[in-house]
């Protein structure tokens, strides 16, 4: 199978648990309680620090070293600060809305709120189908490649955490007067661009087998990136925020558990 199909079958499981989790609005009314966003959001957290670890910077050193190279760290180190200065420029441009703080952040913009919502979830989705598409991508591409047993591993944590950010888009959406089959298609939607830049990333590193490592490292710094700058502060939010804290440590200890054993 070629890579691009593998990457774009990856990348369409993980697009699916956006889409299920949206589907939620058919479901249920109101929007997701806060003590609730938070276990989520820590969760979330979790499982993208242990990927962009154990599913993206080990396999990056592994194919470095094992390639020749005489500094193995550095196409993981190059690509992961490259990676995190990605999202920081997109974060700072891209017009999006936080729903736990109603916070707008990028350029000014006459976009709806409902919109900056999706967008905000959007710019979570890039790194998460970067990471997943590129690990189907590089299943069996030369020595120290992820293994396909550790790119199901990643595409499972990354579609158990995309299902609550379905539903935090699209029941928000509901409870806006949003009729539910659009409201649904809003917070699916939030999710296409997975497969989208998994494709690309997979055609970008495959024109140089040299730019692997730099890209997988460049996957892991923009989903730190999003970590650190969103999930973990928004999963902390308000009283009992030691709840967020605990997800963040469930999440991490799952999607190690998940990738060693699979991997």
């Amino acid at each position: 199978m070629s890579p691009i199909l593998m990457a774009l079958l990856g990348t369409m499981f993980t697009f699916g648990g956006t889409a299920l989790g949206a589907a939620l609005v058919f479901f249920f009314r109101g929007e997701i309680k806060p003590s609730l966003q938070r276990v989520f959001l820590g969760f979330a957290a979790g499982i993208m620090i242990a990927a962009a670890v154990w599913s993206l910077l080990i396999p990056a050193v592994d194919m470095a070293t094992l390639s020749g190279s005489t500094v193995p760290w550095l196409p993981a180190a190059g690509g992961f600060v490259i990676g995190a200065g990605f999202l920081l420029l997109l974060d700072r441009l891209l017009p999006h809305m936080h729903a736990n703080t109603g916070e707008v952040e990028g350029l000014h913009s006459s976009f709806k709120k409902t919109t900056m919502l999706v967008l905000a979830v959007t710019l979570h989705n890039i790194p998460e189908g970067l990471a997943v598409g590129l690990a189907f991508g590089f299943v069996g591409a030369g020595p120290g490649a992820v293994t396909l047993s550790g790119a199901i591993a990643l595409a499972l944590g990354m579609a158990l955490q995309n299902f609550p950010e379905g539903a935090a888009i699209s029941l928000p959406l509901k409870n806006t007067g949003m009729k539910n089959g659009k409201a649904f298609a809003m917070g699916a939607l939030s999710g296409i661009v997975e497969p989208i830049f998994g494709v690309l990333g997979v055609l970008v590193a495959g024109t140089l087998v040299g730019l692997m490592p730099w890209m997988l490292g460049f996957a892991a710094g923009a989903m730190i990136y999003v970590v650190v700058e969103e999930l973990i502060p928004e999963a902390n939010l308000g009283q009992h925020s030691h709840y967020g804290t605990l997800c963040v440590l469930a999440g991490f200890l799952l999607m190690m558990i998940l990738d060693v054993a699979l991997g």
